[in-house]
């Protein structure tokens, strides 16, 4: 029997251009590949130690967020409707997460200005799908950049603009200052700037202090919303010795993305926004960005899974709001394994032999990663070839250059394997550079 007319293919052409950007292709390639290869080492994922989660504690958690609400005098109808149905579209924990970010960062946020996120890739989103309104609009980023943000730029057709990282870290205020200037020139505006000051991804370099403060004054001059992520600064060796952007923000010109991804668990896939800055409407109305972010969010994911944000309220609730206290033992364990991962890299590499191989690395003063240079093209094939002559996977650093460049560097990442872990996988990539060496 034969049917009706031939089922044609969608032409590729004809979907979202961001669908055959390489820089997707390049995410979604290393997703794939940690599977093809399941027993190398791998340097690839930015997450966190899996020894470090236990199941049971789940139920804890709940429970404490339970006895929370029937302690604010909520009834058994109430307690059920809050965890089974769709909730306030802001979230129902914005008084415990204010309060966390008080105790561990300074901040003094209502909890009105705060929006839970299904992690912080939606608040991205919306953050940047709610700022710049016209096509002239320009987001700057830093080089390198996490390509989480530039990828969220291309899903909204928002043209990005890099910014060089500076010499110590984070991007160098005067260079903003100038890119600025020269977008303004070409006729565009430049809108905001995406910056993650702490143990960066992939850089692994933090700002120093005297460069956030004239960071915030070139925006300020310059007309920049300030767009501060900050997922690894909590386990900084000093705590409280290099405060976020949004804590020294006088003029309400940072926006704050936060995450529990590093430091609860990422599979609770919560984030959230601190958006206080006012929005005046034509008519003289005044809410704020938050209260935007929420309209945005109703028309995406609706709203953040309560299951999810009673979990992680429970956790909060249980460590009397100070994450940075029950991260300790994280912060040390990180600490360890990226010091073991430079000492080890020091071992393989000593002086003499890095400047004949042309091999260097970065020193970050903690988080999730480093950045080393290797004498070859550090790309998707030459980390297959890694993974399956050497047993050990890294991530190329191209892909986190929006202008072009990093070919010949790939990101070391440690957070997730043990010592002995790294020592072996050092030892392999190592032997795996030398080789790419001789060959030429």
């Amino acid at each position: 029997m034969t049917g009706g007319p031939e089922i044609r293919p969608l032409a590729l052409g004809e979907l979202h251009g961001s669908l055959a950007d390489p820089l997707l292709d390049a995410m979604t390639f290393l997703n794939e590949v940690t599977t093809r290869y399941p027993d190398a080492i791998s340097f690839a994922p930015g997450r966190p130690y899996e020894g470090f989660f236990e199941p049971e504690h789940i139920q804890d958690y709940l429970d404490a967020y339970l006895d929370h609400l029937r302690e604010r005098g909520l009834g058994p109808e109430a307690v059920r409707s809050t965890l089974f149905q769709y909730g306030p579209t802001k979230g129902i924990i914005p008084d415990l997460v204010a309060r966390t970010l008080a105790n561990d960062e300074g901040l003094d946020v209502a909890p009105e200005a705060l929006v839970l996120t299904v992690g912080a890739q939606e608040g991205m989103l919306l953050v940047l799908r709610a700022l710049c309104a016209a096509a002239d609009d320009v987001l700057l980023v830093s080089s390198p950049c996490y390509v989480g943000v530039t990828g969220a730029a291309r899903l909204l057709d928002l043209t990005t603009v890099p910014v060089p990282e500076g010499p110590q870290g984070g991007p160098d205020p005067e260079a903003v200052a100038a890119v600025a200037r020269a977008v303004r020139e070409r006729g565009q505006r430049p809108r905001a700037l995406y910056v993650v000051p702490d143990f960066a991804n992939p850089s692994g370099t933090s700002m120093p202090l005297a460069a956030r403060a004239r960071l915030l004054d070139v925006a300020a001059a310059e007309g920049l919303l300030v767009v501060e992520d900050n997922p690894y600064g909590f386990f900084a060796r000093s705590p409280g010795e290099r405060p976020t952007l949004k804590a020294l923000d006088r003029r309400r010109q940072v926006v704050y993305l936060g995450s529990f991804a590093k430091t609860c668990f990422p599979g609770a896939r919560l984030g959230y926004v601190v958006a206080d800055q006012e929005v005046e409407s034509a008519g003289g109305r005044r809410t704020l960005l938050a209260d935007e972010l929420a309209k945005l969010k109703s028309m995406t994911t609706v709203n953040t899974p309560a299951l999810s944000q009673a979990v992680i309220g429970g956790m909060l609730i249980w460590h009397d709001f100070r994450l940075r206290k029950a991260n300790a033992a994280a912060t040390a364990f990180y600490a360890a394994n990226l010091g073991t991962m430079l000492d080890e890299l020091e071992r393989h590499f000593p002086a003499p032999l890095r400047r004949e191989l042309g091999v260097s690395w970065n020193r970050p003063e903690g988080g999730f990663f480093a950045v080393l240079t290797v004498p070859f093209d550090a790309d998707e094939r030459a980390m297959e070839r890694c993974a399956r002559e050497r047993g050990v996977l890294w991530t190329p650093m191209a892909p986190f250059y929006p202008g072009g460049g990093g070919e010949r560097r790939l990101r070391l990442s440690c957070s997730s394997l043990t010592v002995g872990q790294i020592k072996d996988g050092v030892a392999a990539l190592a032997q795996f550079i030398k080789d790419q060496a001789a060959v030429g």
